[in-house]
């Protein structure tokens, strides 16, 4: 992890924290020009509470890092074009007027700010924001260093898993091929059941001709007795 000083001296180091320009408002709230994108020199020495020749002092010793982070100067046509937009919004703001420069004004981003915090000593609020971004990635690294070991557990696991669906395996093999065989002797008896069933209605049919037999006879019997009962009478 590095640390307060490492980050005033490795401009690597500085530019691995530019995305957090967020942490600059948890410190404290800094005032944008009305485009809500710049703020200018004394806006800047205001949010860090030191004087615009140390901002200025910082900036020069470190040009080509803070306009490689968003620092611009505006002269000529560019400058007049961005006074008269700033006049334009500062009026639908109920101001009366814009700070103009004379021939030149100075322009940085929450990106130019955040990269004069890592650059400025002698600013507790600079030196608050470096603390705060060293406390939060310190965080974030344990909550990291949390998850990789959950998923060090996990993979752990899985390994324990891997290892006994290999020794289930063989079992399941074994439990396939009895249902197989269990398929097989419950298709053989539903066919027993069939032919035993279609023998059932042959022995119905032949009960049902035995029965009208019988009625025959019943009645063969009747009639004869009915006869030997007249030739009696004679």
């Amino acid at each position: 992890m590095p640390t307060e000083v490492a980050l005033l001296e490795s401009r690597t180091l500085r530019g691995e924290q530019m995305g957090r320009v967020d942490v600059l408002d948890k410190v404290k709230s800094l005032v944008m020009l009305p485009d809500g994108i710049h703020v200018r020199t004394e806006d800047v020495a205001r949010y860090f509470e030191v004087s615009t020749e140390t901002v200025k002092k910082v900036t020069q010793r470190h040009r080509a890092e803070v306009e490689e982070n968003g620092l611009v100067v505006l002269r000529g046509s560019d400058l007049r074009l961005f006074q008269r937009d700033m006049l334009s919004l500062w009026g639908r703001e109920g101001q009366e007027s814009y700070p103009q420069a004379a021939t030149q004004l100075t322009l940085y981003t929450r990106r130019t700010v955040l990269n004069i915090a890592l650059l400025l000593r002698d600013s507790d609020i600079a030196r608050c924001v470096r603390t705060y971004l060293l406390d939060a990635e310190e965080s974030l690294r344990t909550q990291y260093a949390s998850l990789d070991h959950r998923v060090t557990r996990i993979e752990s696991c899985l390994t324990g898993v891997g290892s006994a669906l290999q020794e289930l395996g063989p079992v399941l093999v074994r439990m396939s091929e009895r249902l197989d065989s269990l398929d097989r002797k419950v298709e053989m008896t539903h066919q027993v059941v069939g032919a035993m069933s279609l023998r059932l209605t042959d022995v119905q049919q032949d009960v049902g001709r035995l029965d009208g037999r019988m009625d025959a006879f019943a009645g063969q019997l009747k009639d004869l007795r009915r006869r030997n009962g007249q030739r009696g009478q004679r």
